[in-house]
């Protein structure tokens, strides 16, 4: 094991820390009071060569490995640890490396290159209204008609919908599975990419999320959307399989963001319980927040270097060094843990600043919000644990078939 970062690497990290401490932490709050992420700071991203790092040099990325990529969210995430950045840069890079690995060149040219300049947003839309881990059940529909398909259908709860049609002035699109042939269940969905941006029979719903407001959520429906047989990602029928190993990713990514984003919550509360004096001494002295503190502190020191490994897996597998279901399941135990771990952190860590933990003027109030989003986010933790499980007792031990 080598824990080392190589020389590029720490000037990465160096660089995007720089760019976090400067330009992002003084507008988090205004970021999310306003519900965007302000352009200037996506097109800052783009310059410092973050936007689309996974992407091969030809769309304008740096081929970045995975544990590079998880090196830039953790830092993104120390200081925005509403969360609203790290998954506007996890959600692209993770997604993105999908199409740029699966995708015909006619689609990746479509949106990749613009992904990487600030100009255009790419994100995954597999969540329906009434259908979110269980995919099998979703009923949009994708029709082959000569050298196009016909979309019909609607998700929900879609990352990024307001930035991909009104903000970025390139607009962008999703990675959108569909069912191509619905009697064959799992075996029978495909994916492709398709723009949304003034695009005919698109329809956008927009939520109100109470957490993570710097970046949108929402809706699309599709009614006879066209999409050319060059945006189907991958093979007919295998989107199903495709799609998977976008969610690996980005659930070891997002493990490495609630992970960063707790420990920077509680480094913010250190600060204060050194300083808010109760019975004659700092509070910090009391073993009752003392114990706690080193509790939560190793908790997410460990499950973040399992999120590492987990990317360091994912980047292996890649190279044939691992099978497919010994990354998903070292990804699932990550995500099953991390967000939960982190939010129990920030919510102790609140606790500590007293009656003013209740208001806004206590900042990790934002991380508390942000991090319990991704209790759902790219697979819920229930689905996660059943994964795990999966893979240590064997598929005849899966309850639901």
């Amino acid at each position: 094991m080598n824990f080392e970062l190589t020389k590029e690497q720490r000037l990465i990290k160096e660089t995007v820390k720089e760019f976090a401490e400067h330009e992002i932490k003084p507008i988090v709050r205004e970021m999310n009071e306003q519900k965007r992420i302000p352009n200037h700071i996506i097109k800052g991203l783009a310059e410092i060569g973050v936007l689309g790092m996974t992407f091969s040099p030809e769309y304008g990325g740096i081929s970045a490995d995975p544990i590079t990529c998880g090196i830039v969210a953790e830092e993104l995430a120390r200081v925005d640890y509403s969360c609203a950045i790290p998954t506007f840069f996890l959600v692209q890079n993770a997604w993105g490396y999908i199409l740029d690995k699966f995708g015909r060149k006619t689609a990746k040219e479509a949106i990749l290159p613009f992904v990487t300049k600030g100009e255009a947003f790419l994100g995954i839309a597999c969540t329906e209204p009434d259908c979110g881990s269980d995919l099998v059940s979703m009923k949009t529909i994708a029709k082959k008609t000569g050298d196009k398909y016909i979309i019909n259908g609607e998700k929900m709860f879609i990352t990024g919908v307001k930035e991909a049609t009104s903000q970025l002035t390139h607009g962008g699109g999703y990675l959108t599975l569909t069912k191509t042939d619905p009697e064959k269940g799992a075996r029978g969905m495909s994916l492709f990419y398709i723009p949304v941006k003034d695009k005919e029979g698109i329809r956008i719903t927009l939520l109100e999320e109470w957490g993570r407001e710097g970046i949108s959520s929402g809706g699309i429906a599709f009614e006879n959307v066209e999409v050319p047989k060059d945006f189907l990602v991958g093979e007919e029928n295998r989107g199903f399989y495709i799609v998977m190993q976008g969610f690996d990713y980005a659930r070891a990514l997002i493990s490495v963001v609630c992970c960063s984003a707790g420990l920077s919550a509680l480094e913010e509360a250190m600060k204060y319980i050194k300083e808010r004096r109760a019975f004659g001494q700092p509070i910090g002295r009391f073993e009752g927040i003392q114990f706690k503190l080193a509790e939560h502190y190793a908790k997410l020191d460990a499950i973040k270097l399992l999120a590492y490994k987990a990317l360091w897996m994912y980047g292996k597998e890649q190279e044939g060094k691992f099978s497919r279901f010994e990354v998903t399941k070292i990804c699932a135990e990550a995500k099953s843990l991390a967000p939960q771990f982190a939010f129990s952190a920030i919510n102790d860590a609140i606790q500590w600043f007293g009656a003013m933990g209740y208001t806004t003027d206590c900042t990790i109030e934002l991380a508390l919000r942000g991090v319990r989003s991704y209790f759902w986010a790219e697979g819920a933790l229930e689905i996660m644990k059943i994964i795990v499980a999966r893979e240590l007792l064997g598929k005849d031990y899966v309850a639901y078939r």
